[in-house]
Parts: C-alpha cells; structure tokens; sequence
C-alpha cells in the first residue's frame, strides 16, 4: 500500500502544551489517541497524526492513503491548532507531497 505523507512545524516554546491539546480534543471526540512526555497521535478515518514537542516546536507528521486524505488530515490538525493556539499566533509550515 503507498502511503502520503506531510510533515509540519509550528514554532513554539509550549509544544507540549499544544500537542497534548490537540490530542486530548480529538479523543474526546471518540477517536483513538494517547498523548505522553512529548509525543502523541490520533488515528483519524483518513489516517493517523503524529505529534511531537520540542523546546522550539510542535512536528506534526500526518499519513493517509490518498493525496486527498493527507490534505483533509493537514486541514483539520492545522485549524485546530491555530485555533487554539490564537494567541501565540501559531501557523505551520507542511513539507508535502512526499510518499514512502
């Protein structure tokens, strides 16, 4: 099977703090997911989000079956993130098109 994937970054000194939100909201959406120290996913229909914190920023890895599944993944976690992150106005930046 060939996978999709996108890679994104989103500067912040509390990508921990985000990442753990992101994953907590998706899970009490009922969608699997675990979050722990600096690392975490949810498995989405489309595919899975993979985050991880460091002291600069939240990575976002998302992988799906489609280029189209990548793009709905990318859309939802980077709203969301925006979102909640509004404040510290955080955007990010994808590296996509890439298929392993």
């Amino acid at each position: 099977m060939t996978e999709f994937t996108s890679v994104g970054r989103s500067a912040t000194d509390r990508a921990s703090r985000y990442g753990s939100q992101l994953v907590k909201h998706f899970t009490h959406k009922d969608l699997e997911g675990s979050w722990e120290d600096t690392r975490g996913f949810v498995r989405f229909s489309a595919g899975l989000a993979e985050f991880e914190a460091s002291d600069s920023a939240l990575v976002m890895r998302v992988v799906g079956s489609s280029a189209e599944d990548v793009a709905r993944l990318q859309d939802v976690v980077e709203r969301h993130l925006v979102r909640f992150g509004s404040r510290d106005e955080l955007s990010v930046s994808w590296d996509s098109g890439s298929q392993d």
